[in-house]
């Protein structure tokens, strides 16, 4: 059988492609949290298809390269924007009642819970990512406490601070594009340091 343990990995790099997904439907969302513009058809079709289906599709490509985080970050937020959708839509055919207050409060905190283990996970990747997991972490509980309270002032100020999280996945995502295309740092990542390699000895 041939070995392809050492093949090279030529494939592209899909996390531009999550980013901007969950990146761009983010920031359409947060100006209607904002109170800019009623929930409409155009932030319902970004959710369905760029920052529903096209992450899943970036997580899938995580997972052949490898990414256990990439993979689980991009398919999940991708469900997440799906999930939403089918929230929003599902009541309006009838076949299901809307959710209450209470249940979608439950779901942005569980939401909110699921972003805080990622975030502890990006504390070993860049600080571009660092920021867009914090940020969704704020983002979440303050949605969560403007539902839960039914104070307008708290939702609006969930929808500045998730325009600002969405933001920060697009210049991550732009940051990946132009570094690779012009082959140096246009847009800084905030990498960590590099760690010294510490050599592990077994007992005899």
């Amino acid at each position: 059988m041939a070995d392809h343990a050492n093949h090279a990995d030529f494939t592209a790099n899909p996390a531009p492609l999550g980013l901007l997904g969950f990146g761009m439907t983010t920031i359409l969302l947060n100006l209607h949290n904002a109170g800019l513009y009623e929930m409409n058809s155009m932030i319902l079709a970004m959710g369905i298809f760029y920052g529903g289906i096209a992450q899943v599709i970036a997580g899938l490509m995580e997972w052949k390269k490898g990414n256990t985080f990439g993979t689980i970050a991009f398919t999940s937020y991708g469900f997440f924007w799906l999930t939403l959708a089918g929230l929003v839509t599902f009541p309006k055919t009838g076949l299901m009642t809307a959710t209450s207050t209470g249940g979608l409060v439950a779901f942005l905190v569980m939401w909110g819970i699921f972003t805080a283990i990622l975030f502890v996970g990006s504390l070993t990747l860049n600080r571009a990512t660092q920021f867009i997991f914090g940020s969704l972490v704020v983002l979440f509980a303050l949605l969560a406490i403007g539902d839960a309270t039914g104070n307008e002032a708290i939702t609006h100020l969930a929808g500045w601070e998730g325009i600002i999280c969405g933001a920060s996945a697009m210049y991550a995502a732009a940051a990946q594009i132009l570094n690779e295309m012009y082959g140096r740092t246009v847009l800084p990542l905030g990498n960590l340091p590099a760690k010294p390699a510490i050599a592990l000895k077994k007992a005899a």
